[in-house]
């Protein structure tokens, strides 16, 4: 059998997995210059660039992207063969804001490097391996390639959190990573091998007919005589991911990596890793397992609710500029989870789905608005604490609004509105859905996240007195890719506060 492959469908992770081959190929052969460094920068940059223009190629096209399918001659059922990798618009949408992302950690990696210490080639081979998962998992349509995607993006950040030699803090970051991931895909493995166990089906499609009983299993068992294999199946499943994106009761891990870990790592863990994640858990609830709902449905609640209400809370105690932003990413996945534990019928699924996608894009711009400051601050000082921004505003004023403008839009004050329409529209959802409870939760937890925020921001513009903590500036050699992921990240958290009518209608599923 020789199966056909559609490269126009598959164009974007298979650029950025070249690019990755070519960067560690020019990092063998050129000498290890500091003109080297920022060119390997450049490239990285520009093929980037390509693979987001192939996105946008295949948006423009309108259509179902599908390749890797099952021949019609081996669809037992008979109807439409399922395909192992489909791009659809939820998948442009999360490879769209994969790549995005990726130049701004990009920017930043150029920040990092800057100074030397760190392998280079190594390094954006790693960053692009990272990337090259965060495009193909959203388009993953079976078990498989699902797994292996997620573990794509999660294998080499091991690495790059301990590339950072001669740093205890970022090996034990990377230690600590590495066991909480394998832990988590140990479970999810344990989930997916009781799934397909039960259903002999890998493809989600097929998983979301067999256990719907719209179709038969392979086994003649009926699933309904087995729900207890079933229910543990769905639960571990659910339980892996929510160790990705680091969900309450799995979350500890989260203050400890992104502090030991470089800052851009910390950035990538914060957005690229956890869409993927969430992209994960969004296709294995909503097209394998969506008959599960009452089981899944008030696991995803209580799991959002405690996310939110832990991460805020320790939010609060922290000194520490990385720590609190960890915590603060926490709390935020809290808010992310909440509008898919409302989706018990199919005609909620697609409203909820875009709450959700919705709310992650407007996150992603805020958060790697605030990481791209904290990594100039970083440049000059090692403690990094929020008493090192204490006057910012009279030093560096572009990065104090930068910053100012990041924590209010994360905090959902105007004029930041990104943030407070992103909680709306996941607030007007769980109303919808009937889940006040959750509501409640949440306006309390908006209403304690607006006090860490606002304390960082006042700090900003708090003039330094001599009996203060010397504050410290944006670092003594400003690097020109760190101000420009600045910029960016500020023009698009501007742009969606003006114009959410952008994300929406992107988001729209």
């Amino acid at each position: 059998m020789i199966q056909t492959i559609d490269y126009f469908a598959i164009a974007p992770p298979l650029i950025v997995a070249l690019l990755a081959g070519l960067v560690l190929l020019l990092d063998a052969f050129l000498p290890h210059t500091a003109k080297v460094r920022t060119a390997l920068g450049l490239v990285s940059l520009a093929g980037l660039l390509a693979a987001l223009a192939f996105v946008v190629a295949q948006a423009a096209a309108g259509t179902t992207l599908q390749t890797f399918c099952v021949p019609g001659d081996l669809v037992s059922s008979g109807g439409a063969a399922p395909c192992s990798f489909v791009v659809d618009h939820f998948t442009l949408v999360f490879s769209g804001l994969a790549l995005v992302a990726g130049l701004v950690v990009v920017l930043l990696s150029m920040t990092e490097l800057a100074e030397g210490g760190i392998p280079v080639g190594e390094w954006y081979f790693l960053l692009l391996c990272t990337l090259v998962g965060a495009t193909t998992l959203p388009a993953s349509r079976d078990l498989i390639m699902l797994v292996v995607a997620l573990e794509l993006v999660s294998l080499p950040v091991f690495a790059l959190t301990a590339l950072k030699r001669y740093d205890g803090r970022a090996s034990e970051a990377a230690v600590k990573l590495f066991l909480v991931s394998v832990v988590s895909t140990a479970i999810m493995l344990f989930g997916v091998s009781l799934l397909y166990g039960m259903t002999g089906a890998v493809h989600l499609i097929r998983l979301g007919q067999i256990l719907g009983g719209l179709s038969p299993a392979p086994s003649g068992v009926p699933l309904n005589e087995l729900p207890a294999v079933v229910t543990v199946g769905v639960v571990l499943v659910v339980a892996g991911f929510a160790f990705k994106i680091a969900a309450v009761p799995f979350h500890a891990w989260a203050a400890d990596v992104y502090q030991g870990a470089p800052i851009p790592v910390a950035a990538l863990l914060s957005v690229i890793s956890k869409a993927a994640g969430f992209a994960g858990l969004i296709l294995v609830l909503m097209s394998a397992l969506p008959s599960q709902a009452p089981t899944w449905s008030p696991i995803i609640a209580i799991i959002s609710a405690l996310t939110m209400t832990v991460g805020n809370l320790l939010a609060m105690r922290q000194r520490s500029a990385v720590r609190l932003l960890a915590w603060s990413s926490v709390a935020q996945s809290g808010y992310i989870l909440a509008p898919l534990a409302v989706i018990t019928e199919a005609g909620q699924r697609g409203l909820a789905v875009s709450a959700s996608v919705a709310y992650l894009v407007f996150y992603a711009a805020m958060n790697l608005g605030a990481f791209a400051v904290v990594m100039l601050v970083s440049r000059s000082g090692t403690r990094n604490e929020l008493d090192d921004y204490r006057g910012m505003a009279f030093r560096s004023p572009v990065a104090a609004l930068a910053l100012a403008f990041s924590l209010i839009c994360l905090a959902g004050l105007p004029p930041g509105l990104a943030g407070l329409f992103a909680k709306v529209v996941v607030f007007r959802e769980i109303v919808n859905g009937g889940l006040g409870w959750l509501a409640i939760v949440m306006a309390v937890n908006t209403v304690i996240g607006l006090y860490y925020y606002v304390v960082w921001t006042a700090r900003l513009f708090t003039p330094v007195t001599s009996g203060a903590p010397r504050a410290t500036g944006v670092g003594r050699r400003p690097v020109t890719a760190g101000w420009m992921a600045v910029g960016v990240t500020l023009v698009v958290a501007i742009l969606f506060s003006a114009a959410p009518q952008l994300v929406f209608g992107m988001t729209t599923l």
